[in-house]
């Protein structure tokens, strides 16, 4: 015999607990940390000379934040 579905059987989220991540936070949060290893890749591999010219070890801060986003954003997921 099929049972009856109530409305109450559908709770997705207890008062007191947080709220799980929207549906886009897992795909930017790995965006973010592939983002950040090409960039240090691709500046270690050119020899220092892309992916910004100019700004030599600068690049390997703005991968390195890019990947810091990521593990931030880690920290958050549920």
């Amino acid at each position: 015999m099929a049972r009856k579905k109530n409305e109450d059987d559908d709770v997705t989220h207890i008062p007191g607990e947080p709220l799980p991540n929207p549906v886009w936070f897992k795909p930017v949060m790995v965006t973010f940390f592939l983002l950040g290893l090409v960039w240090i890749l691709v500046f270690y591999l050119s020899g220092s000379q892309f992916p910004i010219p100019g700004i030599n070890a600068w690049n390997l801060a703005i991968g390195g934040g890019l990947a810091f986003i990521g593990l931030i954003m880690a920290t958050r997921w549920r």
